[in-house]
């Protein structure tokens, strides 16, 4: 006691062998040094424990904020689902409530017809709001001093109706202004309407005339056929049967890439449009060249010879793509799952409702597929797009309902469009070998020999009347899946089967149409596919980057082709 106590650090090594250091007094006795490790193992457990205690009470947080998450995830969807008539509405509330506004008609105003007519309450919530629309008169009529506009957007199938009134300024205007095809500006309130085809329509309060129409206007308000609107495709999109198949076609196009980037997580890649290869082996392709000036002096036809093509553009010939399924599975062969959507061309003279020289073309190729995998996967896509539309745009398929009734005024009431289409959804496609598909055919040719134009046998490629018997008759309006071809009516690239008679490949078929989707398990074995290319006279040369794919970590891999204007052409 009264001892200078002289503090100093200690080394002990702890029974884990890690060393701690303590606190000790200057007479460092035996006892004392045992008393200060027993006090370091018991911290060293303690802090063990608390530790332990920690990491628990961190997991517990990283799941009770895990199910946060997925809440808050949950609670935007359902949010984003209402956001588009929220903000609507909050806009139309403040216009409506704002009785200093001026209601001099400004564009960034504009409310769309859809967001208009396609509510859930057909517009009625939105009676006394003041809104400023504008679009393209589709028709007009005066009665006791009282015009009335039908005016269209291209937003909905769906006009709404203006009324204008003899105190609204430059009145009088409309007299002489006013036709079909006349762009126009009109604001004013929503109120509930007297008529049968719509519950709201606009009593405007002014009004602009953004574009008057010069002349005869070439769409009338009456019906035009389509043999007419070949004369005028820069106007046909303002028709109604164009602007329908138009909104299709966006509806389908995002659909797409929601199918295959959201629920596939496929990578979308662009592959080229200009290639130096023939990637179905047909020789059906557009050339593209500089020497036209050469070849027009000279008169000589284009050659084969690649000393021709040196003062050429690429000093080789060059095509513009039939497909960029080559691309795709290089692609394939490093980021597993990937989906190609552009421009393909065919120089194939086949005059037909199902052949076009330019048209888009869509492409997954998955690593790790087999045939069967990507049978599937291209029934799951056309199930998609098509419940998608029906959902997104059903006053569109009204209309091709209503279009298809005139054309067929013998059909049922339910076999419109829409049930025709509700019905592919829900029914199962029917799979079926070629040789099963042939056998079918072959016996209503022997009952009837006059059944079908071109004669049936083994190992002639399908023409659409024999696929739409399948389809439309043998399986009542049922799609079927064929697979198994005969190797020599299919390109180089599909796998061989093991009978040496047939290739990995398949067909969708679609009542009404026929095929709509071509594909294949994609030969993965680089001494077959040499073999059927040499077989095919073809240069091995030429497709060496193609055959590399096999010899460094080759995988067994699918893919299929669809025709994007076919799908368009089945949904409307």
């Amino acid at each position: 006691v009264g001892m200078k106590r002289v503090i100093r650090r200690v080394g002990v090594k702890s029974s884990r062998g890690k060393k701690l250091y303590c606190c000790s007094w200057n007479n460092n006795t035996n006892q004392q040094r045992r008393s200060f490790y027993n006090s370091s193992v018991k911290m060293e457990r303690d802090l063990n424990d608390i530790q332990k205690n920690d990491q628990n009470l961190n997991e517990d947080l990283d799941a009770e904020i895990h199910d946060l998450q997925q809440k808050l995830c949950q609670a935007i969807a359902k949010k984003n689902k209402q956001s588009a008539t929220q903000s609507v509405n909050k806009n139309l509330n403040q216009n409506s409530h704002d009785d200093n506004s001026n209601l001099k008609p400004q564009y960034k105003n504009r409310t769309t017809i859809k967001n208009i007519r396609e509510r859930h309450d057909q517009g009625l919530g939105l009676i006394d709001s003041t809104l400023t629309v504008c679009g393209w008169i589709k028709s007009t009529r005066s009665q006791s001093k009282v015009c009335f506009i039908e005016l269209n957007d291209g937003s909905s199938q769906l006009n709404i109706q203006i009324i204008i009134d003899p105190t609204t300024p430059n009145f009088e205007s409309l007299k002489t202004l006013v036709t079909t095809g006349t762009s126009f500006l009109a604001t004013g309130k929503i109120v509930a309407s007297k008529g049968k085809n719509q519950k709201i329509e606009l009593l405007a309060s002014s009004f602009e005339i953004l574009g008057s129409v010069a002349d005869h206007y070439p769409l009338s308000k009456n019906k035009l056929e389509l043999q007419y609107l070949r004369e005028y495709p820069h106007l046909r999109a303002r028709t109604n049967t164009f602007g329908a198949i138009d909104r299709v076609r966006s509806a389908l196009s995002f659909a797409t890439h929601q199918f295959f980037s959201i629920q596939k997580n496929c990578c979308y890649v662009h592959t080229p449009i200009i290639t130096a290869s023939d990637c179905e082996g047909a020789g059906e392709l557009f050339q593209i060249t500089t020497l036209l000036k050469t070849i027009s002096k000279s008169k000589q036809p284009l050659g084969q010879d690649e000393k021709f093509y040196e003062n050429d553009f690429f000093g080789r010939p060059a095509y513009l793509t039939v497909s960029g399924q080559l691309n795709g599975e290089m692609y394939a062969s490093a980021l597993s799952s990937i989906y190609t959507f552009g421009p393909t061309f065919r120089a194939e003279k086949a005059h037909t409702s199902r052949h076009l020289s330019e048209f888009w073309m869509i492409e997954p190729e998955l690593a790790f597929f087999d045939l069967f995998d990507t049978m599937q996967l291209a029934e799951d896509y056309l199930k998609f797009c098509i419940q998608y539309v029906l959902t997104t745009l059903p006053h569109d398929i009204q209309f091709f309902d209503k279009l298809y009734s005139l054309q067929h005024p013998n059909q049922s009431s339910t076999d419109t469009i829409s049930s025709k289409l509700r019905q592919l959804c829900k029914s199962t496609f029917q799979r079926l070998t070629y040789d099963d598909a042939i056998k079918i055919l072959m016996s209503e040719q022997s009952q009837n020999k006059e059944r079908f134009l071109f004669p049936v046998s083994w190992g002639i490629d399908l023409t659409s009347e024999h696929e739409r018997f399948l389809t439309d008759q043998h399986f009542n309006q049922s799609p079927v899946i064929l697979y198994n071809y005969p190797k020599d009516i299919k390109s180089f690239y599909m796998r061989k089967n093991d009978d040496n008679q047939t290739v990995a490949a398949m067909d969708v078929l679609v009542p009404k149409i026929g095929e709509i989707i071509g594909g294949s398990q994609r030969e993965e074995r680089y001494d077959v596919l040499v073999a059927r290319m040499k077989e095919l006279g073809m240069d091995v040369e030429t497709y060496k980057e193609y055959l590399d794919l096999r010899r460094f970590g080759s995988v067994v891999h699918s893919g299929f082709g669809l025709g994007f204007e076919r799908l368009v052409m089945l949904v409307t």
